[in-house]
């Protein structure tokens, strides 16, 4: 069971702090499985943690919260080799692939060391969604805003370019995120940049922006493009989803 279409779900949020666990997969990682269209069994999330250098404790912690969520949960771990013997088997069995937050360029050059940056535009065509949170948001576009080299953020323009644009996280929680983006797209850098605030996510289908979620309240999602001369950004009301129910 695959997404009818290619399909990539890219968040700024996904996880929440539970009262018996230290997190539980919150509205946006559901939303992802839900739009894979698997029914009548289990979902299978490939969790990818390359953006905190495969930490044990955080693969562990996501775990813990598939099995909370009722989700078959594998993770894919590329240090200090990778941990299965069939990569792009492994990805292409899944229902959603699930990318964690941390360094986008060190994603960025771990993944093409090992192939995974092709390995995941055949599981995108092939109709696994490709879902993630700020790094794990940023990889799927032409680049973003990233602490990646420092505390000072700056731009990163070679992600795997499967969406034609730029993306910016936190939108509302890092105030140095917003004038950046709207310095890259004044530069010509990205055409347009499709950002989210804490809480929200951008459905793609194919190319296309097809829609904003949110499990917060009050949040939002935002286009910033070029209007002649002038920077102009558009903000889209995303549709609330269902807290879960644990």
């Amino acid at each position: 069971m695959t997404a009818p279409e290619p399909t990539i779900l890219a968040t700024s949020g996904g996880h929440r702090a539970g009262s018996r666990s230290r997190v539980l997969f919150d509205a946006l990682v559901h939303h992802a499985v839900d739009l894979s269209g698997v029914h009548g069994r289990r979902p299978r999330v490939l969790y990818v943690g390359t953006a905190v250098g495969d930490a044990e404790h955080v693969a562990a912690r996501m775990v813990e919260a598939a099995r909370v969520a009722g989700f078959d949960l594998t993770p894919l771990q590329l240090f200090p080799m990778p941990n299965v013997e069939d990569v792009e088997g492994t990805v292409l069995g899944h229902d959603v692939v699930w990318v964690m937050g941390g360094s986008v360029a060190n994603l960025l050059a771990v993944w093409r060391v090992h192939g995974l940056d092709t390995v995941m535009r055949r599981a995108w065509r092939a109709g696994v969604v490709l879902a993630g949170v700020s790094a794990g948001s940023i990889c799927w576009f032409e680049g973003g805003t990233t602490d990646s080299f420092g505390p000072e953020l700056r731009p990163v323009t070679d992600g795997l370019g499967l969406l034609p644009y730029g993306n910016g996280v936190h939108y509302d929680s890092d105030p140095g995120r917003r004038p950046l983006i709207h310095r890259l797209v004044a530069d010509g850098v990205f055409s347009a940049a499709h950002c989210t605030d804490d809480g929200v996510g951008l459905v793609y289908l194919g190319t296309e922006l097809a829609g904003a979620v949110t499990e917060l309240p009050g949040k939002a999602a935002y286009v910033v493009r070029r209007e002649g001369d002038r920077v102009v950004e558009e903000r889209i009301e995303p549709r609330p989803l269902p807290t879960p129910a644990y």
